[in-house]
């Protein structure tokens, strides 16, 4: 099975990894505006709390390339909405469901990785990557928040991994925002009173320009919450890596 990544919108393009402009400008990620419509590589359904927010409804709806975690299936058929693949261990599926799905059902059984990272590396092994520009593939991950809460936080840090060792631009939309992951000095789009956090993970030197409030190296994670951002854009400047949160403009 190869996924089908030829579909790309002139907002949408794939960040070509490069050391030689300081400033990189973050993938746009607000409203329901083009930049969404074929914009991600791949996305991916866990099988938290199912979406119910416009917009990620909206991109869940218009994904080309849908992957869907084992125990989430059942939710996303209630909405009519068909998966590219199912990924899992099986244990969420019924008898019927595998049977159903059986063509694009992929059962992963080992247990080193959770379902989100099966069904991540399972589209990253599948997609048609173009080496010769170095560009990273951008991933939405959708219904990874909710009802457990130790894999709420395991799927947000999981962000992270991604982006460092597996070369991908993850985005995690939820009901209230989404989170980017993010390394060296960065622009991001935003709209004035946005609601902004930075989580730190490996950055000796952050600063910040745009925001209502100043950011410094944080060692914790609660001291980069409750920002917000004063205009259309802001910067962080970091020498390592992290994670942006920010909230829907709707």
């Amino acid at each position: 099975m190869i996924i089908n990544n030829k579909k790309k919108n002139k907002n949408g393009q794939h960040q070509q990894i490069t050391n030689e402009h300081p400033v990189r400008l973050s993938p746009p990620l607000e409203g329901l505006g083009e930049v969404f419509e074929g914009g991600f590589s791949a996305v991916i359904l866990a099988a938290g709390d199912f979406p119910t927010h416009l917009l990620p409804l909206h991109i869940l709806r218009t994904a080309e390339n849908l992957i869907v975690c084992d125990g989430a299936l059942e939710d996303l058929l209630e909405y009519d909405i068909e998966p590219t693949a199912v990924v899992g261990d099986g244990d969420s599926l019924s008898e019927e469901l595998k049977q159903r799905y059986a063509h694009i059902y992929h059962p992963i059984s080992e247990q080193e990785f959770n379902d989100l990272t099966k069904a991540t590396l399972f589209a990253r092994s599948h997609l048609k990557m173009d080496a010769p520009t170095h560009t990273r593939p951008r991933f939405c991950y959708l219904g990874a928040t909710g009802k457990r809460e130790d894999h709420t936080l395991g799927n947000i840090s999981l962000m992270l991994y991604y982006y460092r060792q597996l070369a991908i631009d993850p985005v995690m939309v939820t009901d209230y925002g989404y989170f980017v992951a993010a390394s060296g000095t960065m622009r991001f789009e935003s709209f004035p009173g946005q609601q902004v956090s930075i989580f730190n993970a490996t950055s000796k030197e952050l600063s910040s320009k745009g925001l209502k409030w100043d950011i410094y190296p944080f060692s914790e994670l609660w001291q980069g919450t409750l920002n917000e951002a004063l205009s259309n854009e802001f910067t962080i400047q970091a020498d390592g890596d992290y994670l942006i949160y920010r909230t829907h403009k709707i």
